[in-house]
This record gives C-alpha cells, structure tokens and sequence, in this order.
C-alpha cells in the first residue's frame, strides 16, 4: 500500500478521536439503559413472582377442594358399600347359625331318642335282674322262716287289731 498522505491521515484521526469523544457519553447511555432494563425485569418478575403466587394458592385451594369433596364421596361410598357387606354377612351368618342350630336341635333329638332307647333296655334289664334277684330273696326268706318255724311250737292266733285313723 503506497503511503498515505498526511492530511488523510489526520482526517482519520480526527474521525476517530470524535468517535472516541462519543464513547463516553454512548456508554452512559448504554449504563442508563442497562439500568432501566434491570429495574423493569425486576419489576416484571416481581409481578410474575405474585401472580403465580396468587395462581399457586387458588390451585392449592381448589385442589384443596377437589379433594375434600372426593374425599367425601368416597368415605360415603365406602360407608355404604360396608353397610351393605355388612348386613349380607350377618344375613348370611344369620341363616348358616339358623341352619346350624336345627341340625343340632335335629342331632340331640335323635341322640335323646337313643339314649331313651338305651336307658329303658338297661332299666328293662335291671328290673328284670332285680326281680329274679327279690325272688330268690323272699324264696330264701321264706325257707328260713319255715325252718325257724318249724323249730318253735305253734302259737294260737291272735286276732288283728285294727287301728284308729285319726
């Protein structure tokens, strides 16, 4: 590149000293504008900041809701479906014990009838066997009486007295 002769140059120069004087007052604009932009996003998240605030407590609250409702619905939900079990296991049990109870009843009866049955043949067979045995008694009793009477002189007889009933 040939030389460039001075008076370029110094208009060069000149142009860029100029452009350089403008810094200054550019950067203060810049700084100024910097600030504004810092104060205005701070006072754009502060705003975000509380309407999300306010949008958090109204979805809590109304979650809050929901929940209580559904809450209730499904305690009352519950409560029936058990009050129906409920009353269908005591029908249930109800009529199992009733059933139960006459096959029981039914079972006594027959064992009742049973032992009826067993106790008159043992009473049948211990009537019999007494009887045989009070015979065998009054027989002897009567061959022991013969033969103490036999060894005793014969009384007169006496008249039976008859008692008074009062």
């Amino acid at each position: 590149m040939p030389p460039q002769p001075l008076e370029f140059r110094v208009e060069g120069l000149e142009r860029r000293v100029t452009q350089l004087e403008q810094l200054p007052g550019r950067i203060d604009e810049l700084t100024l504008q910097v600030s504004q932009l810092r104060t205005e996003v701070r006072g754009e998240f502060s705003a975000v900041r509380g309407e999300m605030a306010e949008q958090g407590q109204t979805i809590i609250s109304t979650l809050r809701g929901e929940m209580a409702e559904q809450g209730q619905t499904i305690v009352s939900t519950l409560r029936g479906e058990m009050a129906e079990q409920g009353q269908t296991i005591i029908l249930t049990l109800r009529g199992e014990m009733a059933e139960q109870g006459a096959a029981l009843r039914a079972e006594m009866a027959a064992q009742g009838t049973a032992l009826r049955l067993e106790m008159e043949k043992q009473g049948a067979a211990l009537r019999a066997e007494l009887g045989t045995e009070m015979r065998v008694l009054h027989e002897d009793l009567v061959s022991r009486l013969a033969l103490l009477q036999e060894g005793q002189r014969p009384r007169p007889k006496q008249a039976r007295r008859t008692r008074k009933k009062s």
